[in-house]
């Protein structure tokens, strides 16, 4: 988290940590109880990201792209779907058969969710918006990521003002939350 360069660089490689992540699961064999403790970890960073990404990202992709509404929409759209996935898999133990269909929608999901954003957005993003801008909205996003919630919420708002208004509280409250219970954590 916090890597610093513009907001595609960041996103990026927030992309790549995810993906680092599920390689770690997919590794671990079936019922192992670190397969949670990843998708914990997994989950933990697509929320503050899907955050940072509504705050952020999809405003500017609204504003700078021509078709930019259809698009952020249907981002958004594809971060709901994650969001109850993840939401879904909260309350599964490693060796629960849910465990293996849930996680196993989420990389999916998220795997083409990924390969979306870099193969069509992010390269119109990087024609249509200034490097400065650029620049300014990884600092934007990064910002966003550290007060950022840790724990899915399908039904909180994911667009501007409200997501602004809403996430730093709800975020507060999830790290107090994980540092209790040692969420996302290996023994």
């Amino acid at each position: 988290m916090g890597h610093g360069g513009n907001v595609i660089d960041e996103l990026m490689t927030d992309h790549r940590e995810v993906e680092e992540l599920f390689g770690k699961i997919e590794a671990l064999p079936s019922g192992d109880k670190n397969r949670k403790v990843y998708a914990d970890q997994v989950t933990m960073e697509l929320v503050r990201h899907s955050v940072a990404e509504e705050a952020y990202l999809y405003p500017a992709v609204r504003e700078h792209l021509v078709n930019g509404n259809t698009m952020a929409d249907r981002e958004i759209e594809d971060h709901s779907k994650a969001e109850q996935i993840m939401k879904d898999l909260e309350s599964c133990e490693a060796d629960d058969p849910e465990f293996e269909r849930l996680i196993g929608m989420l990389m999916t999901e998220i795997r083409s969710h990924v390969a979306d954003e870099e193969e069509n957005l992010f390269p119109q993003l990087r024609v249509a918006c200034p490097a400065e801008a650029l620049d300014d909205l990884g600092d934007k996003v990064r910002m966003a990521k550290k007060v950022a919630p840790t724990r899915p919420h399908p039904s909180a708002p994911d667009t501007p003002p409200a997501n602004k208004m809403l996430a730093p509280g709800a975020g507060l409250v999830d790290r107090v939350r994980d540092a209790l219970t040692g969420r996302g954590k290996l023994d």
